[in-house]
């Protein structure tokens, strides 16, 4: 499962409760366009609005082989879910603090496929708990390293 884009700043800036795969309304030169890689997820979020979630602020560049005239790249997208799983978003997206964002896009079978999570902004402390906990771990398992 080749990641054609994803946020590597996610999870060093966000807790990650829950994560979902996705899939995607797309034309047919966007599945293109994002076979090759021409995607940037930095920014993107998903809303909910009319009924269904959206991709907001994903950049999927134009095919280049094809002259599409009009097109935008940073157009909204349509998040395909299934019923029980928009149900429950909803209600989670409603609580404060929580958050629907973009991890990766990659293929599966053919299909382009986005990992979206639900996540929690981390505090500035949080972020240093994190850094100090991966430090202990290096120390430890450098320890543990020149013991043998």
């Amino acid at each position: 499962m080749p990641t054609l884009a994803s946020t590597a700043h996610l999870r060093s800036n966000f807790n990650v409760l829950e994560d979902y795969e996705v899939g995607l309304v797309l034309t047919g030169a966007e599945v293109k366009s994002c076979k090759l890689g021409h995607v940037k997820l930095q920014g993107a979020y998903i809303a909910y609005e009319n009924g269904g979630f959206w991709l907001k602020k994903a950049l999927i560049s134009p095919y280049q082989i094809l002259n599409q005239r009009g097109y935008d790249p940073m157009r909204s997208r349509q998040v395909l879910l299934h019923r029980h799983q928009m149900k429950s978003l909803i209600g989670q997206v409603a609580k404060p603090g929580l958050t629907l964002l973009p991890e990766s896009l990659y293929t599966t079978r053919h299909l382009v496929k986005l990992k979206m999570v639900l996540a929690r902004g981390k505090k500035k402390y949080d972020k240093r708990a994190d850094i100090k906990k991966r430090d202990v771990n290096r120390q430890i398992a450098r320890a543990l390293r020149q013991k043998i």
